[in-house]
This record gives C-alpha cells, sequence and structure tokens, in this order.
C-alpha cells in the first residue's frame, strides 16, 4: 500500500513517535510511507514577551528542535510554511491519514486520488482551550477511524453515533523498554513524570508524595521531564530531576522506582504506564486513557481522580510489600506489557487500512 501520514507538526511527543513507529514497521513490512508536516509557526511578540518575562518557553506551536521522525528513514516533507497541509503537498497514494483534528479538517478536503481517508484518534483533543465545536466535528466525518482505546471507541459510538471505527492499542517497544528481573529498592522510590500540563496531574502526584512521604521513612522521589521543575509547582526537596533524558536512558529511570506514578485527569492512552511496567515496575494511576485495562491484571493499582490520599495510601500499599509480593506484583506488570507488542498493533493498524480501503473502493 502507499500511505500517507499527515502531521501537524513533528516533534518529540508521545504521539508523534506513535506516528513514527506505526511508519517504520509498515515500511519495513514492504509499504511505501510519506509523512507529511507543516513547520512550526512563528512566535508573536507578545508570546516572546511572556515568554522571557516568565522564563517559560515558547507556545508548544512555535518551537523548533528534534523529532521522532529524524534519522528514521521515512521519506519525511515539511512544506514550506505554517499553514494547511493541502492535497498539492501530498502523493497520491492508497490511503492518508489524519493524526489530529485540524489535519481531519485538511484531509477531510483531499480528492478522492489521495487514498481512502482515515482519522487517526490518539485522544479526545477538545482540551487546553481547543475549540470543541471544531474538534467535535471532526469526529462526525465520514471518514474511517482508528482509535487507541476503548474509551474512545465508546465515545465514537455513544456520542457521535459512529461506528466505523478500527480499535488498534498503543504498544511498546520491549527492545527500548526493559529491565532484568529485581526486588524492591533499597531505599523505597516512587517515580513520576514532571509536566506543567494541567490535565497530566503533576500537582496531584505532587501532593500524595507528600502525604505518602509523612508516614514511609526515607522515601525517594525521581522524575524526569521536558521542563525544569518551576516554583509554582516545586518538587519537594531531595528529589533527583533529569531533564530531557536522551531516550536510551529513561528505561533506567523507570527501572530505580518501586511504584511509578501516572495521576491524569485525562489522557489518549497513557503510554507512560506501558513504559514503566515493560521496565517491570508497578504503576500507580488514575482511570484515565487505557490505565482501566492496562492495570486490571494487578501489575499496579488504580486510584480515583483528584484525590492524593487515595494515591497516598497506594504508595504505602506497594513500599509496604515484602518482597516476594512486590516481585509478583513487578512480574505481572512486564507480563501485561509484553501482551502490547507492536507485531500485534502494526498488523491491527494494517487491517484497519486496508478495511478504509475496501470501503472506499465500494462506495
Amino acid at each position: 500500500m502507499r500511505i500517507t501520514f499527515v502531521l501537524a507538526h513533528a516533534d518529540l511527543s508521545g504521539g508523534v513517535r506513535i506516528v513514527a513507529d506505526y511508519a517504520k514497521r509498515l515500511a519495513a513490512k514492504g509499504h511505501e510511507i510519506v509523512v507529511v508536516s507543516r513547520p512550526p509557526r512563528r512566535a508573536s511578540l507578545g508570546e516572546k514577551v511572556r515568554s522571557a518575562l516568565k522564563r517559560r518557553p515558547l507556545p508548544t506551536a512555535c518551537r523548533t528542535g528534534p523529532s521522532h521522525l529524524d534519522n528514521s528513514g521515512i521519506d519525511h516533507r515539511i512544506i514550506d510554511g505554517h499553514r494547511a497541509v493541502t492535497a498539492n503537498d501530498v502523493p497520491d497514494a492508497d490511503a492518508v491519514i489524519a493524526t489530529w483534528w485540524e489535519t481531519a479538517e485538511w484531509v477531510f478536503k483531499y480528492p478522492r486520488r489521495k487514498g481512502a481517508k482515515i482519522y487517526f484518534i490518539q485522544h479526545y483533543e477538545a482540551h487546553e482551550g481547543l475549540p470543541a465545536d471544531r474538534v467535535d466535528a471532526t469526529w462526525r466525518l465520514p471518514m474511517h477511524k482508528i482509535v487507541i482505546a476503548n474509551w474512545l471507541a465508546e465515545l465514537s459510538k455513544d456520542r457521535f453515533g459512529d461506528t466505523a471505527y478500527s480499535l488498534v492499542p498503543d504498544a511498546v517497544d520491549m527492545t527500548r523498554f526493559f529491565a532484568p528481573p529485581r526486588g524492591k529498592q533499597a531505599a523505597p522510590t516512587i517515580g513520576m513524570m514532571y509536566s506543567h500540563v494541567p490535565f497530566k496531574g503533576c500537582d496531584i502526584s505532587l501532593k500524595a508524595f507528600d502525604l505518602a512521604a509523612q508516614k514511609i521513612r526515607g522515601l525517594k522521589l525521581i522524575a524526569f521531564g521536558s521542563r525544569h521543575p518551576t516554583r509554582e509547582l516545586p518538587l519537594p526537596p531531595g528529589s533527583e530531576f533529569i531533564h530531557q533524558p536522551p531516550q536510551d536512558l529513561i528505561k533506567d529511570i523507570y527501572s530505580r522506582a518501586d511504584a511509578w506514578l501516572v495521576a491524569s485527569r485525562s489522557e489518549g492512552f497513557g503510554l507512560p504506564i506501558l513504559e514503566a511496567m515493560a521496565c517491570r515496575t508497578p504503576v500507580i494511576a488514575t482511570p484515565a486513557g487505557a490505565a482501566p485495562e492496562l492495570l486490571a491484571s494487578g501489575g499496579g493499582l488504580i486510584v480515583p481522580h483528584e484525590s492524593p490520599s487515595a494515591m497516598a495510601a497506594a504508595i504505602e500499599q506497594i513500599c509496604g510489600l515484602d518482597d516476594p509480593d512486590w516481585r509478583a506484583m513487578s512480574e505481572e506488570a512486564v507480563a501485561t506489557a509484553a501482551s502490547y507488542n507492536w507485531e500485534r498493533s502494526t498488523k491491527l493498524f494494517e487491517e484497519a487500512l486496508a478495511e478504509a480501503i475496501e470501503r472506499q473502493g465500494a462506495e
């Protein structure tokens, strides 16, 4: 098949990494892959001033930098400006895949020769000030949807009345995320990703850690993230923070924790859950994204949304396990991660593309 992915931008985000992984794996199976994206937009004077005064990065859409497509061997074409990717920017193909609500608006307008129109949905994107009416309108477009978690499939069916979707869960690369069997840490240690994005729930994780640290002697925190901690959202004294760790070292950070916190208010899937579990680290998570499915077998614990006290109790529970019981939970975590493998997901993704192409041919 000739397959085109259309990206709003290419960076080091988790969503772009998933697209890059599918592109590479489909190419390895003999498909002809092109990824088309636009460059970042120029920051306004006001954005530059606010960034300088508050000592914070520019908005994501304005940032330049590396992406998961760099040195991937994939034909990645960046158009000439920060504008819509039009039909003239993409090759004729068998399938063309929108990867974000805005790209769905673009792809829907393409002529038939650009390929069967597919909407790869990794989240419900009506958040953080994005236009909910336009986001919802893209869900109603007559495009075959590929969704990554059960809650997105239910949203498509129950809210938007569309059953033309394929459920293709995310996967974890266990050659990238792995760890040998181990016992508990010498000092009880909790890990988390540090993020300023409100829906990631970093504030909840930090409050939970503070509560647990009052009861667990010597409790340590290790965290990593793309931005340094701020005074508005500080890490506890004595925490270890790794800023933008190289991709090949992230597994070692996951492996240094007795439990990994994911307190998200909202997630499309929750890939860090799988990554931590692949590194044999039990996860304590809120029921966002795919967390209920991922933790159903016992590789960690689910706690209610917006409840630092419940998350703190879960920290106490896991840190209080004796070593054999902790090892059993660790082994359950890695077994679950292994079942979310790329071979299975790529096969399902390929089948979804073939179904969309067949449907277009029948119309």
